[in-house]
């Protein structure tokens, strides 16, 4: 990644997630909805939880990531990584624990799932597709 700074790679990453939030969100709506399912727009908003859940924990774990960037020292990149990411699955955690309790009564659990598996799934494919470049 010598040609691509840190940050654009985390501006990539993270619009590929929020695109992938809104994808499988309209997705999760369409299919509810032909499938009959009552209320169609509580499985796209769960999916949109999820998804967005992955989403501000990208954007957590990139702030602390981009503050580690002026070491060169390898254990120093090392420590901060793991710190990032680290922050990464509280934040993701904690905002689920929080659809959970506070959307309780509307929750679709699977749309929840998928919203949240696209958008982490993306996130690892632009960091190995930017890598490419």
């Amino acid at each position: 990644m010598e040609n691509i700074k840190t940050a654009q790679v985390y501006k990539q990453m993270l619009k590929w997630q929020f695109l992938a939030t809104i994808s499988v969100s309209v997705l999760v709506f369409i299919l509810a909805k032909f499938v009959g399912v009552a209320l169609p727009d509580h499985a796209a908003i769960s999916a949109f939880f999820g998804g967005m859940s992955a989403v501000l924990g990208g954007v957590a774990g990139s702030l602390i990531a981009k503050s580690g960037d002026k070491k060169n020292n390898a254990g120093a990149i090392l420590i901060t990584m793991l710190k990032a990411e680290a922050v990464k699955i509280f934040v993701i955690a904690l905002l689920l624990f929080l659809t959970f309790k506070l959307y309780n009564e509307h929750l679709v659990p699977i749309a929840l799932i998928l919203g949240l598996a696209a958008s982490a799934i993306l996130s690892g494919a632009a960091f190995f597709g930017l890598d490419k470049k």
